[in-house]
Formats: structure tokens, C-alpha cells, sequence
């Protein structure tokens, strides 16, 4: 999740003003590097030489290491160059979201917020040195082309990615709209690597999605960015109008959702829940700690509300998800998400020199539970397909020197006594005839279905018939969710 840096302005813009003209200056210095930088801390901080003589010493061997690239690496390279893999290695070896960005990478960052960027439309992270895949974007190159959560990319147009790191990556993969790229994928349950070939183009990120079955309204969430919120506002007025100015209840949809903006989720948030926490940060300095409460109007009218999340649901979407659980406002289906549960500070540095992505917090659900590296568990497991490939499926402790688990009061939500009897009913996994699932035939979604079925049950309606006997080809009774008595979801891929 990217924390929009104006949360924490103060420190993030003082932090910048001081450590970015200072990493210039010294970097400047070629000659004696290592004595220099040793010299120049030293004398910041005479008073305190004793205790911080392991720091000197490690500083000095930094500039040792640092002449000797320079001098006699087998090719020329720019001291711009080792100082930005140097900064780069500093913050990934801390945990995997902490990073540094150039300028261009900063810009680029940027523009992914608000909405439109150029790529493929995948969100990818560093595994122990590979690039792997968090979730593909609705309705880009990448959704098109069957990308999964988990994938591992090894390859570009031939080239091996080994030993590349994750900046890099991500820009061999950007290029000029209607330019092909091939990927080298390597999938779990997959004996050999594959190649997927895609067409790039300007992304522009529908982050929200409307529908509505029967009277029930289903709004999906692909990102947060600025737009979000008064997105779902929108979406959820136009069904409300369609379905004749009353809807049943309404779905959530926040599966393969990324996350994005801390102060989207608190948004979102608010528009279902009136009042009581809805997260915590807890920082390294208790100053910096802070709790968000919820102080909105319920849209809704506290209509029927289930939300769908899976191991691709992560961060911002997490934390809505936790939300809604912990104030028993919906209730969760589908399968454990990601397990995210840090939260990252943008530090812009001086002199256009980019920017630093840097871990600051933890946050904690409204029970006080810190999801960091379990992820949320629903309150109706669900799985998309009947083969059990959680073991494949990347998460948050999947991945190496992630942040510990600490300071939380408990790690699962607070027991539910108020879940619907079809709860009991609902099977954690499609039928052996259940047809591939395809996002333009909502039929085949069987989360979507069985939770079409639930949000029905706790409005008091008449439940669907369990669609454990759709055949591949078969189409719903009309007046059925996703049948003829459907709307298909605005801007479907």
C-alpha cells in the first residue's frame, strides 16, 4: 500500500530536506570516498564518537567497496549508477516494499495514482531475487492474457531476468503503447516456463465496476486511487436507480485489489460505517502513531453487505475488509488474502533526486488484530476452482524478510454468531462440472454466485438455487443472477 506522503507531511519533507542534499554533496567527493564520508559523520556527531565507532568503520568500508567498483569493475559504470543500486539494496534488504526510486520512477509512481500509466497492468513484487506477480489489473494486456497471482516472470523478449532487480524490471517491461513483449512465465503446478506475448498500451484503471442481479447491486474495487471513493458513491446511486429505487443488499468485490491509498480505504470505509475505529498505525515513534475513525453516513441504509476478497486482496483492501468484519457490517467470503499489513511511507528527496518508499508502520484491524503476514480469513471459505491450489498462491509470508507479526491483540476476528443459516450450506468449492471461469460470463464467477446467494439470505429474499449444477455451457433461468435478469457489469474486459 502506498501512504500518500501528505499523512505524515511533517517528517516526510524534513527527512528529505536534510538527507537528500547531504547524500549528494558527499557522493561528490571521489577521491577518499570512504575516509571522507567517515570524517564528515564523525564530526556531526563528536559527542557521541564512541558509541557510534562500528558505524564509522562501516562507513569507511562502504567507500572502500565503493572505489573499487569504480576502479575495476570489468566495464565503466557511473558513480550515479553504484550510488542508486547501493540505496536500492539498502531499503529492499529491509522488507519487501521498501524501496528507492529515481526521479523518473518517483514520476512514473506518480501518474499510477491517479489513474492512467503505460504498461502491461501488473502489480509485481521481489522474491528472493525474482520478480513475481501480486495480481494482473482488470481489463489490461495482462488480465487479457491470463497473468496470475503467483506467477514468477524470469524472462523478457529472451532475456533472462536473473540477477535483475525489481526497478529495473519494471522498466524493460514499460514501453511505447502498441509495442510487443513477450514474458517468460513460470507458474506452480506448471512443469516448464511458457511464454505469454502481449501488446503494450496506456492503462487506464476502471477502478470501479458496476452491476446489478436481480436487485442486487455488485460494485468491484480494482484499485485505490484518488478516484475511488467517489466512484463507489456513483456506482452505487446508478443501481440504486436501476433496481427501482430500493436494492436488496449489495456485493463488495475486492479480489485481486492491490490496495493503494490509506485515505481511499478510510473513505470507503466511512460510507458504510457511521462511527468507531476503522484502523491504527503504530509507528516506531509513538508520535507517529495514529487512528483513523469512521465519521461518514452509511449509504446504504444498512442494506444486507458481503464482501469478496481472495490471496490477491491486499494492503488498502485489506483493511476495508477488516473494517466491515470486525464492526460485523458485512460479512466476508472467498478465500484468505494477502496479509499485508505495513504501511509505507513516500519521503520525496531534495534535488530531484527521487524518492524513498519506506516502511514507518504497522496497522491494526478495529479489534486491535495485526493481519501482517496472515492476511484476513472470511467469515465463508469459498474457492474459485475446485482444485486446492492455496499452496501456489503468493502472500505476504510467502515472501523472505518480511516484517514480523507484533502488537496485535489476536491474529483471527472476533468470533460471528450473527452469520446467516445458508452459511452452513455454502461448499468451499465448485462442483467437478463447474465451466472454466471467464470474466464475461459472470455465471461462471462461483464466489460471485454463492455470494449472490448469501447477500439473499440475509435480505429475507428467495435464494437462488445452488448453481452446483451449471454445466460449461448452460444459461441461468432468466431473472437469475447472471442471467437475463442481469445487467453486465459496466466496462467488462
Amino acid at each position: 500500500m502506498t501512504l500518500r506522503y501528505g499523512l505524515l507531511l511533517g517528517a516526510s519533507f524534513l527527512v528529505g530536506a536534510v538527507a537528500g542534499p547531504e547524500i549528494g554533496r558527499l557522493a561528490a567527493n571521489h577521491d577518499g570516498f570512504g575516509k571522507a564520508l567517515a570524517q564528515d559523520v564523525a564530526q556531526k556527531t563528536d559527542t557521541q564518537a564512541g558509541s557510534h565507532a562500528e558505524t564509522y568503520r562501516l562507513l569507511t568500508l562502504f567507500g572502500d567497496v565503493f572505489e573499487q567498483v569504480r576502479a575495476g569493475y570489468v566495464t565503466p559504470v557511473t558513480d550515479r549508477e553504484l550510488i542508486n543500486n547501493a540505496l536500492n539494496g539498502m531499503l529492499t534488504g529491509l522488507d519487501p516494499h521498501s524501496s528507492y526510486m529515481t526521479a523518473k520512477q518517483f514520476a512514473d509512481m506518480q501518474v499510477q495514482t491517479t489513474g492512467q500509466f503505460g504498461g502491461l497492468g501488473l502489480e509485481v513484487t521481489s522474491d528472493a531475487g525474482l520478480i513475481k506477480v501480486m495480481t494482473p489489473m482488470d481489463g489490461t494486456p495482462a488480465f487479457r492474457a491470463g497473468m496470475k497471482t503467483g506467477d514468477y516472470i524470469i524472462g523478457i523478449n529472451g532475456k533472462s531476468l536473473d540477477g535483475i532487480d525489481l526497478n529495473d524490471a519494471v522498466d524493460r517491461m514499460r514501453g511505447a503503447p502498441q509495442t510487443k513483449i513477450t514474458l517468460s512465465v513460470k507458474r506452480q503446478g506448471k512443469d516448464k516456463p511458457f511464454d505469454v506475448t502481449m501488446t503494450r498500451e496506456i492503462i487506464h484503471i476502471q477502478v470501479i465496476r458496476s452491476a446489478l442481479y436481480g436487485k442486487t447491486g455488485y460494485i468491484r474495487v480494482a484499485s485505490f486511487d484518488e478516484d475511488t471513493e467517489s466512484g463507489l458513491r456513483d456506482a452505487f446511486a446508478k443501481l440504486t436507480k436501476q433496481a427501482g429505487g430500493k436494492l436488496d443488499g449489495l456485493v463488495l468485490d475486492l479480489r485481486n485489489d492491490p490496495g493503494g491509498l490509506l485515505d481511499q480505504a478510510v473513505a470507503v470505509c466511512d460510507d458504510f460505517i457511521t462511527s468507531g475505529e476503522v484502523v491504527s498505525t503504530r509507528a516506531r515513534h509513538p508520535q507517529d502513531s495514529q487512528r483513523m475513525n469512521a465519521h461518514g453516513t452509511d449509504i446504504t441504509d444498512g442494506l444486507p453487505l458481503l464482501v469478496l476478497i481472495n490471496e490477491g486482496s491486499a494492503s488498502a483492501s485489506e483493511i476495508v475488509a477488516g473494517a466491515l468484519q470486525d464492526h460485523k457490517r458485512s460479512i466476508t467470503l472467498g478465500v484468505r488474502s494477502f496479509g499485508k499489513g505495513s504501511v509505507q511511507t513516500l519521503i520525496p528527496l531534495s534535488g530531484d533526486n527521487g524518492a524513498i518508499r519506506l516502511t514507518t508502520a504497522r496497522y491494526y484491524t478495529p479489534s486491535g488484530r495485526s493481519i501482517q503476514g496472515l492476511g484476513i480469513a472470511p467469515d465463508i471459505k469459498v474457492r474459485e476452482t475446485r482444485e486446492d491450489d492455496s499452496k501456489f498462491m503468493l502472500r505476504e509470508g510467502d515472501l523472505n524478510h518480511i516484517i514480523k507479526n507484533e502488537g496485535g491483540t489476536q491474529g483471527t476476528a472476533p468470533p460471528r454468531t450473527d452469520l446467516p443459516a445458508i452459511a452452513k450450506t455454502i461448499p468451499d468449492a465448485p462442483p467437478a462440472n463447474w465451466p472454466t471461469f471467464d470474466p464475461n460470463k459472470p455465471a461462471t464467477d462461483y464466489q460471485l454466485q454463492q455470494g449472490l446467494r448469501v447477500v439473499a439470505a440475509m435480505a429475507g429474499k428467495p435464494v437462488p438455487a445452488d448453481p452446483q449444477t451449471v454445466q460449461a455451457n448452460a444459461k441461468p433461468p432468466a431473472g437469475q443472477p447472471g442471467g437475463q435478469g442481469g445487467t453486465k457489469p459496466d466496462g467488462s474486459p
